[in-house]
């Protein structure tokens, strides 16, 4: 990693936030957080407290990559919904300041966890916190984006016909060496994919467990973060996306849930999760779920190809786990097409 993503030029931005956040006070540090492989991530500390910076990493980078305002339009506009999203305070689009756009959000206190099974947690928290992240997620799909004047975040319809194009190019944009299986899967999910339903609903693009805030010592969501990849789109997209983590391994860089005995955790099944999130959000029917499944695989293996792609151009945020990232690819893809039989 550059020394200029791992670090900020504290001259020019103390006094540049002390003009723009209200109540900032004077800078005293910067310290980056070592999550995160998209956008580099900084405690803000202050003579007043702390805040949250986070901007887009240096160097050339895949078009409509790293949105960090896209973040803030979006935390902006939930702010006062049923969506737990941290407070957003300033976004700098002047790169002059630190090298690249940023915004500034308040700090929040509480837990994050990395691993799917929440191996140190009664299983009753166990069963609450994915309660809490369901209850989340159908609030996110049940905002009218039109009421929180997001109406043009994207382009309504046809969601995964154009996201389909859009991550087979940021794909073959990072591409480093031929990977076979995911040649396959691209072929198989445009021979597949399902004639549009209209569905429409804001979606967060990386829902998952690491993405979230929980209380200090309770379960329910205070924060949820990394909106990057939010957009218009078709709410089955980010249910499919979570339910990965049911078939992910359970061991390695992933953490999943794969192999794990589900009701002896206090972890509901794919299927009762699935359920829930139709009771809470009116769904009836849920066709093509292997479909959704596999563009999810698909969609995240082009966004690690993208991570690993970056830490060999030194611009990764973590390279370390940037490269392992990059070594699941074929993994990935190959999932991907054992969920619709295709091998």
């Amino acid at each position: 990693m550059t020394a200029q993503a791992a670090h900020l030029d504290t001259e020019r931005l103390g006094p540049y936030l002390a003009a723009h956040v209200p109540g900032f006070g004077q800078l005293v540090g910067a310290d980056k957080f070592a999550g995160g492989q998209s956008n580099p991530t900084f405690l803000i500390t202050s003579t007043q407290g702390r805040f949250v910076l986070r901007r887009k990493p240096p160097g050339t980078l895949l078009k409509s990559a790293h949105a960090v305002d896209r973040e803030y339009l979006i935390m902006a506009a939930l702010a006062h919904t049923d969506v737990p999203v941290p407070r957003v305070m300033h976004l700098c689009e002047d790169d002059s300041i630190v090298g690249s756009m940023f915004y500034v959000m308040d700090y929040v206190e509480g837990r994050i966890f990395w691993d799917g099974r929440l191996p140190d947690l009664p299983p009753a928290d166990r069963s609450a916190i994915y309660d809490s992240m369901n209850a989340a997620l159908a609030a996110l799909h049940k905002v009218d984006p039109a009421a929180v004047g997001l109406a043009d975040y994207g382009k309504p319809g046809s969601y995964f016909e154009r996201q389909l194009v859009r991550w087979t190019g940021q794909y073959r944009a990072s591409e480093t060496h031929p990977i076979r299986e995911m040649d396959e899967l691209i072929a198989w999910l445009e021979h597949h994919t399902p004639e549009d339903d209209a569905r429409v609903s804001l979606v967060h693009g990386d829902y998952r467990l690491d993405n979230m805030i929980f209380e200090p010592s309770g379960t329910r969501i205070l924060a949820v973060l990394d909106w990057e990849l939010s957009t218009l789109g078709h709410p089955l997209a980010d249910l499919a996306y979570q339910c990965m983590q049911w078939r992910l391994p359970s061991e390695g860089a992933f953490r999943g849930l794969g192999g794990i005995d589900r009701k002896a955790h206090g972890i509901p099944t794919e299927a009762e999760y699935v359920e829930l999130y139709c009771r809470r959000t009116g769904t009836e029917v849920i066709g093509h779920w292997p479909f959704y499944l596999a563009f999810s695989f698909f969609r995240l293996a082009a966004i690690l190809q993208g991570v690993y792609k970056r830490s060999l151009d030194g611009n990764a945020s973590n390279p370390e786990r940037a490269r392992r990232m990059g070594e699941a690819v074929p993994m990935m893809a190959g999932m991907a097409l054992e969920v619709v039989g295709a091998r």
